[in-house]
């Protein structure tokens, strides 16, 4: 060792100390390289070891080979291997920096550990709140910006108006729009989450923000699984209206994109089911109550998960928040996509935009600054395939063509992704879906999914498609329902096209056998088109709404009461307010869920005159056309009977304040996107 020592004295100082630090610095590179590579968990597990392993082994060579040169005074060769050795080093450190890029984006893709929740207290803008005013506010404890922050802000205001609770927030708006309260507490993403319904298309311009009240918590992680990227697996991407750059922080979010899509990464097969935004169901976050399915965005993303994995029953393992100005961007990022436009069907939208022709309002939904597109297959770019993906108003199947539209933008993205060749491209798109998309996908569960990438590849480069994509179709039928009072238009779906689905949805996830099709029929002289799931097929139990059984016969009202199951009671109304025997108001509103329906009220016209009893005249909607000899020999009966208007019991002065729908306009309202 000595001898050693004394014989590096002796050598070239320059090239001793251009061999310390290259030493130095490739070891401080090494290190930070392994830190980077061993992150890929899964990615190519052999070779990233043996990289490892030969740059080890490479270090060991210098340090041998330049301590000998040292030893014989051969300065030559050792001046040769240093630049190598450099150009080693060099190499880490690049590969290191693309490495963490790479990574980093991905990692961004992982839900924030924080979100950031406001409450908001709103009224009408011509609404002063006084020590008299009534406030609205959510009956759920869970809620987190509609009660728990809300009453945060009511004592951080000090605000000791009586609270008025209401068991869902279109109730709650029909009551501020009626000024039954004269504020109510709502996600400062309200004008996002309502402006959908025709009744609220307004609602910015409408209200005023009062009070804001926010609260940074931690994330409420929604993990159904730890499986695996390298099994089947099903993933909820959820579209969220972004009115800038990014996701926004609120919990609450617009949920009239969803889709449940299944993969398969041993057969390369996807299923995709876009469920129609107005379908009603159960919320489950809502104590299971009726409503549309994109109103369970108002609760937040754990709620609008639980909601679809109950109509389904299928377990959801994964779940993607998708900002839809990200669309633009990450269309722009893949220099566009090609796609077959649909052309629209309906004759007023063709008048007006001239045929061949599809329009839509741009990104920021201004109808002034329009985004049109030829129809046929087109290249589109980042605004058009939102424009695309957004259009429901020029076809007859509205939001269910506007599915369609969408399933065919996720799949041409899905290619041409896989078409891209540039590493600047590639973190150009990774950076962009990093910045538009949360998920609670962990970026080591991200990273296993390599494999069924490097097999899409193959088929690719095999001139196979690179994936299978099984498209459904929800058969659904209009179901105009009353919620709190308002009427809207939603839509009751098919049992058996959503069990047709559903059983696709499981057989690619292994969980059912595929039943084979044993007879199959082929005219040459059509175009064959791919099976779609659930289309044609309709069938099983309807949702039944409350008629409105105003001007109705009250032995009409009975037997509908009767075959429902639901008890009925009768009042009498003042004297000369409509056709005496006749309905004339009704405790709940037409187009309540009979479901949830146990007992109701009819209101019957009662005839100036001195009598006790109903008369029933026969009426076009009477169930039994039997019932008019019966009821007209009892109101013959009845009436040769003495008494008085104020010896009837029940009689209402007026028309009752709890009919809704005598003030409400029972025409269905048509949803719109602006």
């Amino acid at each position: 060792m000595k001898v050693l020592l004394k014989k590096l004295k002796r050598s070239n100082k320059v090239a001793l100390i251009s061999y310390i630090i290259a030493t130095l610095l490739f070891i401080v590179c090494y290190v930070f390289f392994i830190r980077s590579i061993l992150k890929f968990v899964g990615v190519e597990t052999f070779i990233r070891i043996t990289i490892l392993i030969l740059l080890f082994l490479w270090f060991l060579f210098y340090l041998l080979f330049g301590l000998s040169s040292f030893i014989v005074k051969k300065y030559k060769k050792f001046v040769l291997f240093t630049l190598i050795h450099l150009l080693f080093i060099g190499m880490m450190v690049g590969a290191t920096i693309v490495i963490d890029k790479i990574y980093n984006n991905i990692d961004m893709l992982s839900s924030d550990e924080y979100t950031l929740y406001t409450t908001n207290l709103i009224s009408l803008k011509d609404t002063n709140l006084t020590k008299d005013s009534k406030l609205g506010m959510i009956n759920n404890n869970d809620d987190i910006e509609g009660y728990i922050l809300a009453n945060s802000l009511k004592n951080k205001e000090h605000l000791e108006q009586e609270i008025v609770y209401y068991d869902d927030y279109y109730e709650m708006l029909e009551a501020l729009y009626n000024k039954e309260v004269d504020g109510i507490f709502v996600s400062s993403n309200y004008v996002i989450l309502f402006s959908g319904e025709e009744t609220y298309s307004n609602i910015a311009n409408e209200t005023k923000v009062l009070y804001t009240y926010s609260e940074k918590l931690k994330t409420k992680t929604i993990t159904n699984t730890n499986k695996k990227l390298t099994d089947p697996f099903t993933i909820l991407l959820m579209g969220v209206d972004s009115e800038k750059d990014g996701l926004n922080a609120n919990a609450a979010f617009n949920g009239d994109t969803l889709m449940l899509i299944t993969f398969n990464p041993k057969t390369l097969t996807s299923t995709i089911f876009s469920i129609p935004r107005d379908t009603y169901v159960p919320i489950a976050c809502n104590n299971n109550r009726y409503n549309k399915i994109n109103s369970a965005a108002a609760y937040g993303t754990e709620c609008v998960v639980n909601t679809v994995q109950n109509l389904v029953g299928i377990t959801i393992d994964y779940y993607a928040k998708i900002n839809f100005n990200g669309v633009i961007d990450l269309v722009n990022a893949v220099d566009g996509i090609d796609v077959e436009v649909e052309a629209p069907d309906y004759s007023y939208y063709i008048s007006k935009y001239g045929s061949g022709k599809l329009c839509e309002s741009n990104s920021l939904r201004d109808m002034s600054k329009l985004v049109c597109m030829n129809t046929g297959m087109q290249h589109l770019n980042g605004e058009q395939a939102l424009a695309y993906a957004r259009n429901r108003h020029g076809f007859l199947e509205s939001d269910l063509a506007r599915n369609r539209h969408q399933q065919q933008i996720v799949e041409a993205l899905a290619k041409k992704v896989l078409n891209i060749s540039s590493l600047s491209d590639f973190e150009n798109i990774l950076k962009t879906i990093g910045k538009n998309i949360s998920t609670n996908i962990s970026t080591d569960k991200i990273l296993s999914f390599y494999q069924a990438l490097k097999d899409m590849l193959k088929n690719k480069l095999n001139g196979d498609d690179f994936i299978t994509i099984q498209k459904t179709y929800l058969e659904v039928y209009s179901l105009p329902v009353s919620i709190g009072g308002m009427n809207i238009s939603a839509l009751g779906y098919s049992e058996n096209s959503l069990k047709a689905i559903v059983n696709a949805l499981n057989v690619n996830l292994g969980l059912k056998e595929e039943e084979m099709i044993k007879t199959f029929s082929y005219d040459y002289n059509e175009e064959y088109t791919s099976n779609i799931i659930g289309k044609g097929i309709s069938g099983g139990a309807k949702l039944a709404t409350l008629p409105n059984f105003i001007g109705s016969t009250v032995s009409y009202a009975e037997q509908w009461a009767q075959a429902q199951g639901i008890q009925i009671g009768k009042e009498f109304m003042a004297c000369g307010t409509g056709t005496p025997g006749l309905i004339g108001g009704q405790s709940i509103s037409a187009g309540t869920l009979v479901k949830n329906i146990s007992y109701f009220t009819i209101y019957i016209n009662q005839a100036c005159s001195t009598t006790n009893d109903v008369t029933t005249d026969q009426e076009p909607n009477s169930i039994e056309e039997d019932e008019e000899d019966s009821t007209t020999n009892q109101n013959n009966d009845n009436n040769s009977e003495e008494s008085t208007d104020n010896d009837i019991t029940g009689i209402i002065p007026g028309s009752p304040s709890n009919n809704k729908s005598n003030n409400k306009n029972d025409n269905n309202i048509e949803n719109t996107d602006e």
